[in-house]
This record gives C-alpha cells, sequence and structure tokens, in this order.
C-alpha cells in the first residue's frame, strides 16, 4: 500500500536519534523538552506551497517534535511489523538538512 500526500503535506520517515551523554548514558525519549526532530521525505503532495519548498523525495528535514499527525503502516508484504510515518504540512518543515 502506498499514501500519496494531498494538498502542501509530505509524508516523512522520523530518523530515530538516540542522545548519548559524554559518559555513555543514553538519554530516553521522555527526557527531551521541545527538541527538533529529523525525518527523510517518502512522498510530496502537489500543493503550491510545498511546490515552492522545492523539496524532493529523499532529502532529509528538521520539523517540531510535535508537529505533523502520526500515522502507523504495515511493512510490505512478506515482512511483519509496522512503521511510522509523519504527515507535515509546508509551515512544519523548518529545514532541509544538507
Amino acid at each position: 500500500m502506498t499514501i500519496k500526500p494531498l494538498g502542501d503535506r509530505i509524508l516523512v520517515k522520523p530518523l530515530i536519534a538516540e542522545e548519548v551523554t559524554k559518559s555513555g548514558i543514553v538519554l530516553p525519549d521522555t527526557a527531551e523538552k521541545e527538541k527538533k526532530e529529523q525525518g527523510e521525505i517518502v512522498a510530496i503532495g502537489e500543493g503550491e506551497k510545498i511546490k515552492k519548498l522545492n523539496l524532493k523525495v529523499g532529502d532529509k528535514v528538521l520539523f517540531g517534535k510535535y508537529a505533523g499527525e502520526e500515522v502507523e503502516m504495515d511493512l510490505p508484504t512478506g515482512q511483519a511489523g509496522k512503521v511510522e510515518y509523519k504527515f507535515l504540512k509546508d509551515e512544519d518543515v523548518l529545514g532541509v538538512i544538507q
């Protein structure tokens, strides 16, 4: 199954990054405050605002921790498990990571 975002939205697969202190302690997600997140664009809508951002599939973007709507999808046929994605509006994208 594939999803095509409508209008000025993009579909992003969040990149999970564990934060580790200098002493090697892994900080849990709950320890983070309003930290920004990163994700890889999987699909792009065809709205005018999103086209002006010149984004393309595969770009890595920065967005707010609580931005967008989360969606879970099953992995492709023959694989068990689920993949988490986020739908973001054009204004949720803070920048492109180069």
